[in-house]
């Protein structure tokens, strides 16, 4: 694939579809400097984007979050959704959409004055761990933990909450694994850095309460699967010691939809029947 800069294709700015490669900002934007900027990964299926609607509203949950507001309304950022779809011929995509402030008057920490932009692109993106989707993704375990919601604004969808989760996924692929989980500031099993976790112990599904980390759209509608399926989940604080006694695994996310782990540090995980009907079951609704 091309660097992502350099593409065919039509990215949607501030309103414009626009060439790909003409689609930047300014190198004094304030988001490059103080993450002053919030974001959506969805997934379209056959030309739908699945809760399509769900992600614009989180975008602008996530701004107010931040303190600004999007000069887009929800309608219209999911006709500009559509239109980049259409405007790219796409009709399996991941699509990111983005909301930042951008360069105006203020380049110091604060920016009241500065311009809210946003940019909505698609590009083809198959599975985000590769033959992981499988065979079960192997997880290191992060040094870096889920930050106190008294600290950051947990439940927003914000670019500067992913710079620890960058440094966890580089580290973690440095040992050759894909990716990493990471507990929360009290000790916790939280999350991977792009993704919710569930456990299977005797039948019985198990996923950390989202206090402190994003609870995920995907991870709200696997709930929603396995509860049609009158299957017990637990949403509750798991502890590290917990890991040894549960047998499958699997993570949730809209790029990685539901993917089996393997593996996280030294503890092994089976890619069971369960976890591979809640797969199975999530790609269907996704495509109906």
């Amino acid at each position: 694939m091309a660097d992502y800069d350099d593409r065919d294709g039509k990215i949607w700015m501030d309103g414009t579809l626009v060439d790909w490669r003409g689609a930047n900002v300014h190198v004094l934007t304030h988001a490059l400097h103080y993450a002053s900027s919030v974001f959506e990964g969805e997934r379209a299926y056959g030309g739908k984007i699945f809760k399509s609607r769900e992600h614009s509203e989180r975008l602008h949950y996530s701004a107010g979050e931040l303190d600004f507001e999007i000069p887009f309304s929800v309608d219209q950022i999911d006709a500009a959704k559509a239109e980049v779809l259409a405007a790219n011929g796409m009709d399996d995509a991941y699509v990111r959409a983005v909301a930042w402030r951008g360069a105006g008057s203020d380049m110091g920490v604060a920016s009241a004055a500065n311009p809210v932009r946003m940019a909505i692109a698609a590009w083809e993106w198959g599975a985000y761990y590769g033959d992981a989707k499988f065979k079960g993704a192997k997880l290191d375990i992060s040094k870096w933990k889920r930050p106190s919601p008294e600290t950051i604004p947990c439940h927003a969808k914000a670019a500067g909450l992913y710079m620890i989760c960058t440094l966890s996924k580089h580290a973690a692929e440095a040992k050759g694994c894909s990716d990493a989980m990471m507990f929360d500031y009290r000790g916790y099993v939280a999350e991977a850095t792009g993704a919710n976790i569930f456990f299977v112990r005797d039948g019985e599904v198990h996923t950390p309460t989202p206090d402190c980390f994003l609870n995920g759209l995907t991870r709200q509608t696997v709930i929603g699967i396995l509860k049609e399926k009158q299957i017990k989940v637990h949403e509750r604080h798991i502890m590290p010691e917990e890991l040894e006694g549960f047998q499958q695994c699997w993570l949730t996310g809209t790029a990685a939809e539901v993917t089996p782990v393997g593996q996280i540090g030294d503890y092994n995980f089976e890619v069971g029947a369960l976890t591979r009907d809640i797969a199975e079951t999530y790609e269907k609704l996704v495509r109906s």
